[in-house]
Parts: C-alpha cells; sequence; structure tokens
C-alpha cells in the first residue's frame, strides 16, 4: 500500500516535472532564437492564442465524451434503483488526485511559460525602432515624432519596428492597440512603452481601455501604417 501511494505520487511529480522543464527548454530556445531574429508580439500573440483555443478545445471534448458516456454508462434503468461505487483503495484513490491534477497543471505551466516567453520579447524593443513619443490627455491622444512634429493620428511606417515611449498630462489612461494585440497603461509622471512591426498598410483605431473620466469612451485616434515614401510626407506636412 505504501509503495502504491509512493507510485502514484512519483508518476505525478515526474509528470509536472516533465512537461515544465520542456516548457523552459523551449523558453530558452525562444530567447536564444530572440537574440539572433527577434520576435513579433502581434505574431506571437495571436500563435499563443490559437494554441490556447486547441488546448481547451481538446481538454473540452476530452470531458464531454466522458461526461456522455458516464451518463449513458450508469443510468437508471429503473426508477427505483440505487447506485453505487465502487471501492477505491488508498493508492487508486490518490492515483485518481494526483495524475489528473499533475497534467492539468503541466498543461498549464506548459502555456504560462510561453507567455512568460512572449512578454519578454515584448518588452525588448528592437534597434534601430521608429520611436514616437505618446501624450495623454483627457480625453485624446497626441503623438509627438520629434522636432516640433505633432499630429493627432499616429502614422509608422510599414516593414520596421515602431516603439511608442508614453505618458499620461492628467489620470491614468490605457493605450489598447487591439490590432496589434497590445496595450499598455500611461500613467502621469512615468514613461512606459509598446513596440509592434507593421508588416503591410493597414488603418485601424486605438481606444483608451482604462476609465479616466466622462468622455472615456470617446478617447481614441486613427493610427495607419503606411509605405516609407508616404511617412515621408506625412512628417513633411506636420512641417
Amino acid at each position: 500500500m505504501k509503495y502504491r501511494l509512493e507510485w502514484a505520487a512519483s508518476v505525478a511529480s515526474f509528470a509536472t516535472l516533465a512537461v515544465t522543464k520542456a516548457a523552459l527548454a523551449e523558453e530558452a530556445a525562444e530567447k536564444a532564437g530572440h537574440a539572433a531574429k527577434r520576435g513579433d508580439p502581434t505574431v506571437d500573440w495571436n500563435h499563443l492564442w490559437n494554441e490556447i483555443m486547441v488546448d481547451i478545445t481538446l481538454i473540452g471534448i476530452v470531458f464531454g465524451i466522458a461526461a456522455v458516456w458516464m451518463m449513458w454508462r450508469y443510468r437508471a434503468r429503473d426508477e427505483k434503483e440505487v447506485g453505487s461505487a465502487p471501492k477505491l483503495s488508498g493508492a487508486k484513490m490518490w492515483a485518481w488526485a494526483l495524475i489528473p491534477a499533475a497534467i492539468f497543471m503541466a498543461d498549464d505551466f506548459f502555456l504560462a511559460a510561453k507567455g512568460w516567453s512572449l512578454w519578454n520579447t515584448q518588452r525588448n524593443v528592437p534597434p534601430g525602432a521608429v520611436e514616437v513619443k505618446v501624450n495623454a490627455y483627457q480625453w485624446y491622444f497626441e503623438f509627438d515624432y520629434g522636432n516640433d512634429l505633432t499630429s493627432d493620428e499616429l502614422v509608422v511606417p510599414v516593414g520596421k519596428p515602431v516603439v511608442l515611449r508614453m505618458t499620461s498630462g492628467d489620470v491614468i489612461h490605457s493605450f489598447g492597440l487591439t490590432e496589434y494585440r497590445l496595450k499598455e497603461d500611461i500613467m502621469p509622471g512615468r514613461v512606459t512603452y509598446i513596440w509592434f512591426h507593421p508588416k503591410k498598410p493597414l488603418e485601424t483605431k486605438v481606444v483608451c481601455v482604462e476609465y479616466c473620466g466622462n468622455s472615456h469612451s470617446e478617447m481614441m485616434a486613427t493610427v495607419r501604417a503606411v509605405p516609407e515614401e508616404e511617412y515621408k510626407k506625412f512628417l513633411q506636412s506636420l512641417k
């Protein structure tokens, strides 16, 4: 009995450690890969989201099939029938508790490690990124391109990473660039940042996603990713 309990606990521990080790190894490999070729937060977040969707879908299917099978297998065949459960030994009890828990915890650790690795990618700005300063006020964004060139819309060149250095002139705001899967708080007295890499011409919106007062729902701005020549013309038009 004692050895069975130890065996069940060992299986659960090894399962957790094995998958966690695999996740950490993948994270290390991703870091090494990013040192040579930096990832794209937008692409990577989309990929991780797809993995999570596949993961929870498979889990749902497995549990759904198990639930339907048990409902059919252990259905009452007579209105007076009373069911009875088989008596489990201590080893089986611990095995049924620990092994499934270990499998699901290992799965969670695996996805969490990938998320943490992606977060590190998002916090490391590529060298040579185009820098734009963002000033947030109630209830609008102002974009500063340097040399006293400012605009109420964010225009960036396609094919180059862009870093936004952001601060607030009044209350806490939050920069929600949903098309690029990015969000970052903007706070008074502090500079925060995010970066993204527009790959194709696109027009979208950035919205404030932190309640900041009466006109919070109206706080938004246009974001345009344009070819290099059009970007240069835009900067010229601000002079």
